[in-house]
């Protein structure tokens, strides 16, 4: 019998930043595989967020350090100011990362609510925000890396 196709295979990758990158989402099944080897992870309440770190080159002509993305490819860089720095003073450049925005709560758990409250127009209303409830980034998959 011939071996089944790989779901996934690894292989050269051309330009990981000449198009959004979607995340991979959780799929319904009717039970959780057992045995060693497989970790789970709660689920967060917050947003799906990949974080781009442009490779150098690409920082050099005119690209943004860091881009925070939604899972709908939609910006989320200007609604999380707080993550910027972070992301810039501990991923190198040429990495994505998959992962989650979450706002922790009190006083434990995180508060979906006030992380709805980030997704504003007003810049002074984000940047309040980003002081008084600063969002943090859990990431799960490391995409690339440098």
């Amino acid at each position: 019998m011939p071996d089944a196709p790989p779901v996934w295979q690894a292989g050269p990758v051309t330009d990981l930043y000449a198009e959004p990158v979607a995340p991979m989402l959780a799929k319904a099944a009717a039970s959780l595989p057992e045995g060693d080897g497989w970790l789970y992870e709660p689920k967060w309440d917050g947003f799906r967020c990949i974080v781009v770190r442009p490779p150098q080159d690409r920082i050099d002509g005119g690209l943004a350090p860091v881009e925070l993305t939604s899972r709908n490819e939609r910006p989320f860089t200007r609604y999380f100011p707080e993550l910027l720095q972070p992301a810039i003073d501990q991923l190198p450049p040429g990495t994505l990362v998959d992962g989650e925005i979450v706002v922790p709560g009190r006083p434990a758990g995180l508060d979906f609510d006030a992380l709805l409250q980030r997704i504003h127009p007003a810049e002074s209303r984000v940047r309040r925000l980003s002081q008084e409830t600063p969002a943090v980034f859990v990431g799960f998959d490391l995409l690339a890396l440098g």
